[in-house]
């Protein structure tokens, strides 16, 4: 066989093969290519392979280089073809996974905490009924925990096993704590406003309890202040019914129980009922004289009535929780609820 016989065979077996291979539609129709073209006994390529034997000794280095040439660039399409081929079935099994027509899964969104929540509910019922929100700091002086509300030295409520005191050098009236009520805000305000005075401050305040279902070391209290001519008990229980309805949002009821605070005289426990069952929320009362004349108001001029209340206990009140606790694991599932 003469050389450039063979060479036109080679040339076209592969030309052959490589649209053989491209025009594949399916992996079965890929196969029976490859077993037509590279088939180990029957081979195509293995059939002209044979005639090498037949050309010119002369010409054989040459018709053998050729023939490993043809030999790799028909594998070579076949393993683009195969290549090629996988890509388009992982695609098409990509594609007929994915439904675009499908609703995708709603991602989890963050919200509030429910004391969050419940502060600035809090904080719009309040601005209803005309009090202005003032802030204060949580590391206070004497002067302002204890003094100034009228609590002397002596008193219990200032006993180091019941606050926070920080570690600071020089003598007792230097010395530093975290509050342990929200009262601290309204000495801060009168001293530096006049009266008329209608206030509420929210925020943490600090106290060594033992953690139980309705106490914490740190929790959040509402403290409401109103200074005025003429203002009377009266004016508080309203304020405090109303308060209460509004937040609520359903049949309530106020009842004071009488007590003491230094800073407050009458002094009273304010209990609400709400669903039959009655809760205590926190203190309240007339502003005691002394604490008027520490920031400079003449008593015998203007009254006021002060009341603090529990956030925690508020809110769990609203939501039916029975352990304040809860507020404060971080527990998502919760926490989802509100």
């Amino acid at each position: 066989m003469a050389l450039s016989d063979f060479l036109a065979d080679l040339d076209a077996l592969a030309a052959e093969a490589e649209a053989a291979f491209a025009s594949a539609a399916d992996g079965e129709t890929l196969e029976e290519a490859r077993v037509k073209f590279l088939g180990a006994k029957s081979g195509r390529l293995k059939e002209v392979q044979k005639g090498i034997a037949s050309v010119d000794k002369a010409d054989k280095p040459a018709a053998g280089k050729r023939f490993n040439e043809v030999k790799t660039l028909i594998g070579d399409a076949y393993d683009a073809a195969r290549v090629k081929w996988e890509q388009s079935t992982k695609t098409a099994g990509t594609a007929a996974a994915f439904d675009v027509s499908v609703p995708g899964a709603r991602p989890r969104l963050g919200r509030l905490h429910p004391i969050t929540q419940t502060i600035a509910e809090l904080t719009d019922i309040m601005g209803r009924l005309g009090f202005t929100v003032t802030e204060g700091p949580e590391v206070e002086d004497l002067w302002h925990n204890f003094e100034a509300l009228n609590i002397p030295l002596e008193h219990p409520a200032r006993d180091p096993l019941d606050n926070f005191y920080l570690a600071a050098a020089g003598a007792a009236s230097g010395k530093r704590l975290l509050r342990s009520q929200t009262s601290t805000v309204q000495i801060r305000a009168m001293e530096r406003m006049k009266p008329p005075l209608r206030i509420i401050s929210l925020g943490r305040v600090y106290r060594p309890d033992t953690a139980d279902a309705t106490h914490y070391p740190m929790f959040h209290q509402i403290e409401g202040l109103l200074i005025d001519r003429h203002v009377t008990m009266a004016d508080l229980k309203s304020v405090l019914r109303l308060f209460a309805r509004s937040y609520f949002e359903d049949d309530v009821h106020i009842r004071f129980r009488p007590s003491f605070f230094p800073f407050t005289e009458p002094s009273v426990e304010v209990d609400m009922s709400w669903h039959d069952k009655w809760i205590e929320m926190g203190g309240a009362g007339m502003v005691d004289p002394n604490v008027l004349e520490s920031v400079g108001y003449d008593p015998d001029e203007v009254t006021g009535f002060a009341f603090g209340l529990g956030i925690e206990r508020v809110c769990a009140r609203r939501h039916a929780v029975t352990d304040i606790r809860e507020f404060y694991k971080n527990d998502v599932r919760f926490l989802h609820q509100f």
